[in-house]
């Protein structure tokens, strides 16, 4: 038999490198990963899907006060609301809010921050921090502001008398209130929107302007051309973070204003009708069934817009 053949020696036990040690379950990945996640799934479970559930369960309820008794009445509180005038005058005066803002708040800022991207604008740093300090500021302090420039002899009366124009009420008049609180809006978020579009200019590559600028594009061809059409998932960002906002609306009409919402209620929100009926006239069930609405409202205005900027469609290869 030659030595190749020969059976080989069997490998001393001995010699083998020793087991690593069993690991603790606390050194587990996945322990470690629910540690980190269990206090965000419980906050999340407690309030938002467990209120959203309950409110949905007190909308078909009749609810008297704190603690009162409820009644099961079924679609009693969608009928009511469906016959309420005040609850289509809310929701005009948030959809004319909703509008006013989209058609301010998103190509103003593009065209702020667009401009501010060219390089033509100096001490850009300076600029973009003056006009991000409104969104610092305090709605509270905003509302009281407000309602001093706003008031008969305010700032923009006498800025309007310049220019010939008639000094206007427009907190004492209903047809005048949404468009005060779109000024309000314009002030307070034009900087944070031009910070978003900002972000979303500076992503484009500036090779792409390099080789339009060399093929002859003017600079209103490279922002219609170039910055418009690159910018899509920013400006789709925020035309939806604005809806939300807009649908939200509550604390400025609240503080200029109060629960009354202005001269013929002018300046009544969906969201203050709601607190007002839960709170003032404590209808919780009633209450409850306008949150359900305004919730199926926004998904579904969310959904068309979506929809609108090609959100669903397959990328193509």
């Amino acid at each position: 038999m030659s030595e190749s053949t020969k059976k080989k020696p069997e490998r001393d036990e001995s010699s083998k490198p020793p087991a690593p040690p069993k690991r603790s379950v606390i050194h587990r990945k996945w322990f470690v990963v629910t540690i980190f996640l269990l206090p965000f799934v419980l906050l999340f479970v407690v309030f938002r899907v467990y209120a959203i559930g309950h409110a949905v369960v007190m909308s078909f309820q009749d609810i008297q006060g704190v603690g009162g008794q409820s009644e099961w009445i079924g679609l009693g509180n969608y009928l009511q609301l469906a016959t309420d005038s005040t609850f289509y005058l809310a929701l005009r005066n948030t959809a004319a809010y909703v509008a006013g803002t989209l058609a301010v708040l998103i190509p103003f800022p593009f065209v702020l921050a667009a401009l501010l991207h060219t390089g033509l604008v100096r001490r850009t740093t300076m600029f973009r921090t003056a006009i991000f300090l409104p969104v610092l500021t305090s709605l509270v302090v905003v509302g009281v502001i407000f309602s001093l420039l706003l008031s008969t002899n305010g700032l923009l009366n006498q800025v309007l008398a310049t220019f010939g124009f008639e000094p206007q009420a427009w907190l004492q008049t209903q047809h005048l209130a949404v468009p005060a609180l779109v000024i309000m809006a314009t002030w307070r978020w034009t900087g944070l929107n031009v910070i978003y579009f900002t972000t979303g200019l500076s992503n484009i590559d500036n090779d792409l302007y390099e080789s339009a600028a060399v093929d002859g594009a003017g600079i209103f061809r490279r922002f219609w051309y170039l910055s418009v059409p690159l910018s899509k998932p920013i400006i789709l960002f925020v035309t939806v973070l604005t809806l939300f906002n807009g649908f939200q609306l509550f604390v400025e009409p609240f503080i200029i204003w109060g629960t009354g919402a202005g001269p013929g209620q002018g300046g009544l929100s969906i969201v203050m009708l709601l607190y007002r009926e839960a709170f003032t006239s404590f209808r919780l069930g009633y209450a409850s069934s306008i949150g359900v609405v305004l919730a199926a409202i926004i998904m579904m205005v969310s959904i068309v817009q979506l929809k609108l900027f090609g959100f669903f469609k397959k990328d193509e290869d």
